[in-house]
């Protein structure tokens, strides 16, 4: 006789510019869960922050490429300390409580979803969910900090600085911290090459400092690489406690791009080709995943994370750590376990029993004297 269903509620959407490429992962993720295993319960976060149920057209069976998240309905929260007890409110009308959660999959990218801000509120809730935790989640997601923490880890990364608008640098001066001319300018805490360019010139690098600063109060400047090659592996913790690194793959932005930007990786089809298994000796490989478990590690991940490197002739280098991947149909994480062996179907049992271990072992630790 089958046991109970697990309750999974995965949210996605949100607040961040990467809005839409999480409703994309998230219809990928919904289609990858056993529905002999798991009742699913689909919770849309709104561009403006609501947390609205969304069940409603939104049907594993649909095909959808990416799930919609309503405009308006009763709002959805979960109980502090509540072991997974969600209610729903609208107005003036009284509470409704839904039946418990079991454990949240939250397949959001950026702000507000990835930078342990939602991990920290599931904390609070006293309910298991998949990927890293607060710090884990946080320090990865701020550029800055997470190079910061792999140099002094004495693991390989680009040159870089970093700045606020309330104390500039200019060309002059970042060309000097990094060393190259042609430089890449990003905003600290985005994903999804969201606000990223590159710059040559005083003028081209104004103007993508000023893009940079539409998405975050501090940027990052770094060398641009010469030649590099775009190196991912995908970490995977399971249920054990043991760390797994995957087979790799190699990103080749189309000429049209120049790099890996926002378009190539999700509006333009023939925009990169993911090449898996890159094209790497037996100890280039081994150098990369080990490099990528000792990232995931300085990094406090836990659960899962893609590791990003650069290849540049035989210079190798950490650039940096996604928490919450993407899950679309073409994204690399899942892809990259799917040719180590592990379906996307199984990949999700994996990552879901890591959050009930990891759930369990933390009741154990008691927070009383």
């Amino acid at each position: 006789m089958q046991g109970k269903k697990l309750r999974v509620a995965i949210l996605f959407g949100g607040r961040s510019a990467e809005h839409d490429v999480s409703r994309a992962s998230a219809a990928n993720v919904l289609r990858s869960l056993d529905p002999e295993r798991y009742e699913t319960m689909l919770v849309g976060i709104t561009r403006d922050g609501r947390w609205l149920p969304a069940d409603a057209g939104n049907g594993a069976g649909t095909g959808a490429s990416e799930l919609v998240v309503p405009e308006a309905g009763p709002q959805l929260s979960f109980l502090p300390g509540g072991h997974g007890r969600v209610v729903l409110a609208q107005g003036d009308q009284a509470m409704r409580e839904l039946p418990a959660i079991d454990a949240v999959f939250p397949v959001l990218h950026g702000p507000h979803g990835e930078d342990g801000t939602v991990q920290g509120a599931l904390e609070l809730a006293d309910v298991p969910y998949v990927g890293s935790g607060v710090v884990g989640s946080a320090v990865s997601m701020d550029k800055d900090v997470a190079k910061r923490l792999i140099r002094d880890a004495g693991l390989p990364t680009s040159r870089f600085v970093s700045f606020t608008a309330a104390a500039p640098l200019s060309y002059d001066e970042a060309v000097r911290a990094v060393g190259t001319a042609e430089v890449f300018v990003k905003p600290a805490n985005m994903g999804s090459s969201v606000g990223v360019s590159k710059a040559s010139n005083a003028q081209e690098f104004k103007a993508a400092c000023e893009l940079a600063f539409r998405y975050d109060r501090k940027i990052l400047i770094e060398e641009s690489v010469p030649n590099a090659r775009e190196i991912e592996c995908s970490v995977l913790e399971d249920g054990k406690g043991d760390t797994h690194a995957s087979e790799l793959g190699e990103i080749v932005p189309d000429s049209r791009h120049g790099f890996y930007s926002y378009t190539a990786k999700y509006t333009d089809a023939a925009g990169a080709a993911l090449v898996i298994p890159a094209r790497l000796s037996k100890e280039q490989s081994d150098t990369f995943k080990a490099l990528a478990i000792k990232t995931f590690n300085t990094l406090c991940c836990d659960g899962m994370a893609r590791i990003d490197f650069f290849l540049s002739g035989d210079r190798i280098l950490v650039n940096e750590a996604n928490t919450l991947p993407g899950f679309t149909n073409i994204s690399m994480y899942p892809k990259l376990w799917e040719a180590s062996g592990l379906p996307q179907g199984k990949l999700m049992d994996v990552l879901i029993e890591h959050a009930l271990a990891r759930h369990q072992r933390a009741q154990a630790v008691s927070v009383h004297r």
